[in-house]
């Protein structure tokens, strides 16, 4: 970070990350943030987005390259989050389809499902969405209630659910749906391919949220919707909720990187702001008040930048546990609605207007401590370690 905000040095990152990381920033300042308050307005970003993004091979990198991808670590895809972060850019889904929803199918399809979707995934033609929540859930995906019905060699669907990111632009989704009747809710979730065109599938409009306007997010419908058996992600039914477990510990470690990240962005804009900004003939910066509040900031971002920075290490050596994975969600995210929350009162009456980049934050990253379970579950995994 400028202006001396970043204490200790990052050494996660070597020349060709930094490389990459320049080249996503013009990608970002050029031909996403021109654009950002029109895509806010229509409560969804243009379509071409994603396949220009395709075309600079900026989505699902980290997969094989027989599949389309670059083989590259998940550093790049570091970088792209952080990048996004930094600049606001609340509505691109790309961490969403790159590092969650291609990596369920990278990691637990066969090569036939490999071959047909992950290549159309890195161009961009498909925009891939993950359905897990719904209207009566929330963080317990144990009660869903969206069901798969075999039927011949298809399985027929029928459920809903609801506050699904890229649901109004998707092409494919991931479904988290029943298969079993064990009564054991874990036992019987799978997670099954649904192509957009599928007959009986629906999207509803993009849902009217407090923040992250741009951002497609939306209900999605099954009505007796028939997607081949073969269509099934895992080796057999029921593998849903372990699937499921193994890639939550990496979502809940994306929101923290956004988390810090986009709090680190905050403290800069109000930096530059106290420092311009005249009360009483003396900038808001040289009041004592406002220099421990901007100290107090500094030293929270610094505190989780470490800690991220080694769960990130800890991802590239397949070894973050679920315990580490909260916390960095959890912390994280109430960090930065505490530092975010500082600098809107730092910025005054000003903080409030929607003209300034801290009020978007201010509305953008509430939904950091509920989305990839609420604050309140990550503790509740936390202490189950104690």
């Amino acid at each position: 970070m400028k202006d001396g905000a970043r204490m200790i040095p990052r050494t996660l990152f070597n020349s060709e990350h930094d490389d990459f990381r320049k080249t996503v920033r013009r990608f970002i300042a050029e031909e996403i943030m021109p654009h950002h308050e029109r895509w806010e307005e229509q409560q969804h970003v243009d379509r071409a987005i994603w396949n220009r993004a395709g075309e600079l091979g900026f989505l699902c990198n980290t997969m094989p390259e027989q599949y389309g991808g670059a083989g590259t670590d998940r550093l790049y895809s570091v970088i792209m989050m952080e990048e996004l972060s930094a600049a606001g850019a609340s509505g691109i889904g790309f961490n969403l389809h790159t590092d969650i929803v291609a990596n369920y199918i990278n990691n637990f399809g066969n090569e036939t499902q490999k071959k047909q979707w992950l290549p159309k995934m890195a161009t961009g033609e498909l925009v891939g969405a993950i359905a897990m929540t719904e209207p009566g859930t929330g963080s317990d995906l144990q009660g869903v209630k969206t069901r798969a019905v075999k039927d011949g060699d298809d399985y027929v669907i029928n459920g809903s659910k609801i506050f699904i990111t890229n649901g109004y632009l998707c092409d494919l989704v991931v479904v988290v749906a029943k298969t079993g009747d064990s009564g054991e809710g874990a036992k019987d979730m799978s997670l099954i391919v649904v192509e957009a065109d599928r007959a009986g599938f629906s999207k509803g409009k993009p849902l009217k949220k407090v923040g992250m306007h741009a951002q497609d997010t939306c209900e999605l419908f099954f009505k007796d919707v028939r997607v081949p058996q073969t269509n099934l992600l895992g080796p057999k039914e029921g593998m849903g909720f372990i699937m499921l477990m193994q890639e939550l510990a990496w979502e809940r470690l994306i929101i923290a990187i956004i988390s810090v990240s986009g709090a680190e962005a905050a403290l800069r804009h109000t930096l530059e702001y106290t420092r311009n900004r005249k009360v009483f003939g003396k900038t808001v910066a040289s009041f004592q008040n406002s220099r421990f509040k901007l100290a107090e900031m500094k030293a929270e971002i610094a505190i989780g930048q470490v800690f991220v920075d080694r769960c990130i290490e800890q991802v590239l050596k397949r070894k973050l546990g679920v315990d580490a994975a909260a916390t960095a969600k959890y912390w994280c995210s109430d960090m930065m609605s505490r530092v975010i929350d500082e600098c809107v009162q730092l910025h005054g009456g000003y903080g409030y207007m929607m003209e300034y980049p801290i009020a978007k934050a201010y509305i953008d990253s509430r939904a950091q401590r509920i989305y990839g379970g609420t604050n309140e579950i990550m503790k509740e995994l936390i202490s189950r370690t104690l």
